[in-house]
């Protein structure tokens, strides 16, 4: 990982303006305009709005990024829209792959069973609605963009994602001048009035005017405000449904919706007396939402429903590391598209992927392994393995046989270039130097053969110290972020909205 002069922050910044003040201005504007989480100290934060409140973590200035790849990673969110759509139809393909990861991993088993009684009942849904995240690193080893991986369910931080652009916006348009800087370079960020949108016309085609929004939440989140973002621009959007029982209000946890709801004999899906017609699960991706067996009696209850899940249990597999490593196989992506340049597309940005069946690679990986990552079927952050610990994993699994190797997946490590960035914590401002990843949401809607929506919708940046290995902001190992694009900016910015929105 090599570094360079500072991108974040020029020298300018320190002797015109004065980082001090910067941040200030940056938190009161955070507190002003809702760029807030629930403070940890505060037991209450994460059960009672309004409670225990502090800003986002986010970098001072927003992070240089190349316009070539910046269009490229936009260009890819429809296709990977599409392509999560289609993989998600072949029930055998997600069966037969993940078979050998059900037997090593409970929780991918249990959604390999809801899955399965799905498919046993041949359960049809015509109203397919997805909200993704593909994210992405630039590789100054090979200076191209990799994936790094899919997120089919609970795609966060399109709220506060999109108020860290308008905060670096601002400070631009006060400071830009001083520091050599253009606020017209950081592109406008739709994913939460995109999300909104999409979950809003996903109601409309569900065509019941009485039924209700229902965004499964876990018990404790501090992480509410990005959620409530995407209620309040859904109730400016559709304000005609606020009629109907408050649909955009209704936030239920797992073990509530087990305890309240119920699928009637035609399908219809009522938690809590009230009618359901779509479920946006912003929990649920991890073992830790189900402590019991109340919560995997609801995520079947729902999944038998004819409401439109966010995602369905066929979208959330298409999401897992196995999947996204069977993709990566040479003729499979052929199997899902015909159009061979949608194709080239894909495969350019994939990283390198292997299966812990490929002797070769676990002995290479053993041997260097700074170069690879370890990752297992988990989401959220703070789960993948590396160096020492990658080598002493491989080593004893490969020592216990069987199907443990199932488990993980290796992934080519990717080297982003290191820059140095003011970041802000808890009202504290450091500089370190950090690497960043670029999230692209993407939002795709088809109601049996019509595609009523596939877009791309907004992006996060998240910005990381570079000794740190994760990246995940909720998990505290970043911040959030945006991006001052380079090059032939204005032009290809333009030619992204023309052809998008």
């Amino acid at each position: 990982m090599s570094a360079e002069a500072p991108l974040g922050v020029t020298p300018a910044a320190e002797d015109g303006v004065g980082v001090a003040e910067m941040v200030e201005e940056a938190a009161v504007w955070c507190a002003v305009h809702g760029l807030v989480v629930g403070d940890r100290s505060q037991p209450r934060s994460g059960t009672v709005p309004g409670v225990g409140l502090v800003h986002a973590p986010f970098s001072l200035l927003p992070t240089h990024f190349p316009a070539s790849f910046w269009k490229q990673a936009c260009e890819l969110a429809p296709i990977f829209n599409d392509l999560v759509d289609r993989v998600s139809l072949d029930g055998e393909f997600l069966q037969d792959s993940l078979s050998r990861t059900r037997q090593v991993d409970d929780f991918t088993a249990r959604l390999l069973d809801i899955h399965v009684k799905m498919m046993e009942v041949n359960k049809k849904e015509d109203i397919r609605l997805g909200l993704h995240r593909s994210d992405y690193m630039l590789d100054s080893e090979t200076n191209s963009l990799l994936q790094i991986e899919l997120n089919t369910i609970s795609s966060s931080f399109p709220g506060l994602g999109s108020l860290v652009s308008e905060l670096h916006r601002t400070l631009l348009n006060r400071y830009g001048k001083d520091l050599g800087l253009d606020s017209k370079r950081i592109p406008r960020n739709w994913a939460a009035t995109q999300f909104a949108e999409a979950l809003g016309m996903a109601w409309t085609q569900f065509n019941n005017e009485s039924a209700v929004i229902m965004m499964v939440v876990q018990p404790e989140e501090r992480n509410m405000y990005d959620q409530y973002w995407l209620i309040n621009h859904l109730k400016e959007s559709y304000p005609f449904i606020i009629c109907f029982l408050f649909p955009c209000n209704v936030k239920k946890t797992l073990a509530q919706v087990e305890a309240e709801g119920q699928v009637l004999p035609d399908g219809t899906l009522v938690v809590d007396g009230r009618t359901v017609s779509v479920v946006y699960f912003r929990a649920g991706y991890s073992p830790n939402d189900y402590p019991s067996e109340a919560e995997w009696k609801a995520r079947l209850l729902m999944e038998q429903s004819s409401a439109i899940k966010c995602p369905s249990i066929s979208y959330h597999l298409v999401g897992t590391k196995k999947i996204q490593q069977e993709l990566a196989k040479p003729n499979v992506l052929e199997r899902f598209l015909d159009n061979k340049e949608d194709i080239a597309k894909l495969r350019k940005c994939f990283a390198g992927l292997w299966s812990l069946d490929n002797e070769e690679i676990v002995k290479t990986a053993i041997e260097k392994p700074d170069l690879f990552v370890l990752k297992p079927q988990r989401e959220g952050g703070g789960n993948n393995i590396y160096g020492h610990d990658l080598r002493e994993t491989l080593i004893r699994l490969q020592k216990e046989q069987g199907e443990a190797l199932a488990a993980y997946i290796l992934m080519q490590r990717i080297f982003p270039r290191a820059s140095l960035t003011h970041l802000v914590q808890g009202g504290v401002c450091f500089e370190d130097l950090t690497i960043s990843e670029l999230g692209i949401y993407g939002a795709y809607l088809r109601n049996k053969d019509k595609i009523v929506m596939n877009n791309q919708c907004g992006y996060l940046m998240r910005t990381k110290v570079s000794s740190s290995n994760e990246g995940g902001v909720a998990a505290g190992f970043a911040v959030l972020d945006s991006i001052l694009l380079t090059d032939e900016v204005i032009a290809i910015y333009r030619l992204i909205i023309m052809n998008i929105y």
